[in-house]
């Protein structure tokens, strides 16, 4: 009888111990995974752009917040002045560096944890229906094989063209997909929108 009473009990522990054992694995097992999956959300798109007059900012941050993605602005190391800006004047930087499709103009900083991200958004203000040099400059710098690539531009009239196609070409690697065009006024919704697409 003691025999049958002292063989339940150690039963009933032993059950009661891998119960405990298990919960408590299942808890520190749980934790790591779901802190792995928002890390993964969190650093999954990147929003990369060039912005001379802000209406590509405009665009980019509402695609980050969208998306839950992280925003780096490509800041030329020689920022662009209005004055540099105004393609009707001869002597101006723009004017001066758009014949030069080999310029490389530096920017400032670069992507943290670049190999992070699976999808990168890539906007731009077309200028003669093309990006910026700068915008040259980050794209060959990177390497973008197994990263989805979406294009993405402002302009007051000029259509997208083959400015994304040139940049996936530059690039030489990575799944390059259909860019946009926006109009200098966009609306939010209208960008919302085609991320719904």
């Amino acid at each position: 009888m003691w025999k049958k009473f002292m063989t339940g009990l150690l039963m009933a522990l032993a059950v009661l111990t891998l119960t405990a054992c298990g919960n408590s694995t299942g808890t520190a097992s749980q934790a790591p995974a779901d802190g792995a999956k928002a890390a993964a959300s969190q650093g999954k798109v990147l929003v990369v752009y060039f912005s001379a007059s802000g209406n590509t900012r405009r665009v980019a941050e509402t695609i980050a917040d969208n998306q839950k993605g992280t925003l780096f602005e490509i800041k030329p190391s020689q920022p662009y002045t209005d004055g540099d800006l105004n393609y009707r004047d001869d002597n101006s930087r723009v004017v001066k560096e758009h014949p030069q499709p080999q310029l490389r103009p530096a920017y400032d900083g670069d992507v943290a944890d670049w190999d992070s991200y699976d999808t990168v958004y890539i906007g731009y203000p077309l200028w003669w229906q093309q990006a910026p040099h700068v915008v040259y400059t980050f794209v060959e710098n990177h390497n973008f094989a197994g990263k989805k690539v979406i294009p993405f531009c402002t302009s007051v009239s000029s259509p997208l063209g083959n400015s994304g196609e040139n940049l996936a070409k530059a690039a030489g690697s990575g799944d390059w997909q259909t860019g946009v065009r926006f109009g200098s006024g966009v609306s939010q919704n209208e960008i919302l929108n085609w991320l719904k697409k």
